[in-house]
């Protein structure tokens, strides 16, 4: 699943006529690098939630058939935040682990590496999630959560940011009434403190594009790995 449908305030002005997840980095959508990403590394499955100018998103990716993907919609009529919105589309992912990727990051980490984990989480019933967490960016120096020996834990002296990145069992989300909007981060902090959630340290590229000025610095990180 691809989450896309934050407003994506701090990009406004550039997010009041475009939704966010079509804003391009070298001349391709932000979403886009993920759908190929994903294709590359064996999903032919996606499934998009959408809110703000949602039906922009649809018109832009269609059923997915220009990126060898089908790709399912779950639109909300105003955004249902994070946990929220994974609830209301988890119809359309099925009863197995699936990993679930925000549009508006960007990152060189491996997709195929998703796979192995899923199915590492779905025949492990005494973990309920699985986060890929980086460096702390110059905008987020405290830092989300902490890992040890694989797994996240509530505290330690060296904290790492959320990329998200992730991976989920479906029950995580079964308590969550359909259409309700409920944040992501309570039910994480809970299965943390449980013991439930395991982690990954990816030190590669990464960037949470939430500002324009992060977006202008991505272009031009990006643009001449491209254009060679």
């Amino acid at each position: 699943m691809i989450l896309a449908a934050g407003r994506g305030e701090r990009m406004r002005p550039l997010t009041d006529t475009i939704p966010k997840p079509l804003l391009k980095v070298s001349g391709k959508a932000l979403i886009v690098w993920h759908i190929e990403k994903l294709a590359r590394a064996g999903f032919d499955g996606i499934v998009i939630n959408h809110a703000h100018l949602g039906h922009m998103i649809e018109a832009e990716l269609g059923s997915g058939e220009n990126f060898d993907v089908d790709i399912f919609y779950s639109p909300e009529t105003s955004a249902l935040e994070t946990a929220g919105g994974i609830a209301l589309a988890l119809p359309l992912l099925g009863e197995r682990a699936f990993p679930v990727i925000n549009a508006d990051v960007f990152c060189d980490y491996d997709f195929r590496d998703l796979h192995a984990e899923a199915v590492m989480l779905q025949d492990d019933p005494a973990r309920s999630a699985h986060l890929v967490l980086v460096d702390n960016p110059e905008h987020h120096r405290a830092g989300d959560f902490v890992l040890e020996r694989g797994l996240v834990v509530p505290e330690g002296a060296l904290r790492l940011t959320f990329s998200g990145i992730s991976i989920y069992q479906p029950a995580f989300f079964h308590g969550i009434p359909r259409g309700e909007k409920v944040a992501l981060a309570p039910l994480l902090r809970a299965a943390i403190s449980d013991g439930r959630v395991s982690g990954e340290h990816f030190p590669g590229m990464w960037t949470d594009v939430g500002t324009p000025a992060r977006l202008e610095q991505l272009n031009q990180a990006v643009q001449p790995k491209v254009t060679h």
